[in-house]
């Protein structure tokens, strides 16, 4: 009776109730709610601390996906596109090329109408990659100098 007073007072379960084990007289002897809270007062009642999931395994795994481990095959669950979204892949290359082009604006290597025309294409998709943006410039003859 005392255990499940006690956690009803402490807002535990009962099974995480502590009695100090050389007070066991005293706590059984305690009869009404005043009794418990007093016992609680003293610290001869207490709430044991929550058992909580460890993060080591956790943390452990995190460490070896980052350095490689643990991708292959076997390890996916969702499609290539689930793992990776479209539009993350899309910004990482839209920026390299974006950043190509003005690279190679600054530089003088094309004009700046040709610039233009680039970013234009860059933006509809047209090139894969940075790679395939210059040899487009350069079977282009898009660059001076």
């Amino acid at each position: 009776m005392v255990r499940r007073v006690a956690a009803e007072i402490l807002g535990v379960g009962q099974r995480s109730v502590w009695f100090d084990p050389d007070k066991s007289g005293e706590i059984s002897a305690a009869i009404t709610r005043d009794d418990v809270r007093r016992l609680i007062r003293e610290g001869k009642i207490a709430a044991r601390p929550p058992k909580t999931i460890s993060k080591g395994r956790l943390r452990a795994r995190r460490i070896q996906i980052s350095r490689g481990r643990r991708r292959g095959h076997g390890t996916r669950k969702g499609a290539h596109r689930a793992r990776a979204p479209k539009k993350a892949t899309w910004i990482r290359s839209i920026r390299a090329i974006r950043a190509k082009l003005c690279e190679m604006r600054d530089q003088r290597k094309i004009e700046r109408a040709d610039y233009r025309t680039l970013y234009r294409m860059a933006k509809s998709g047209y090139f894969r990659s940075i790679s395939h943006l210059e040899t487009y410039v350069a079977e282009k003859g898009m660059l001076r100098g």
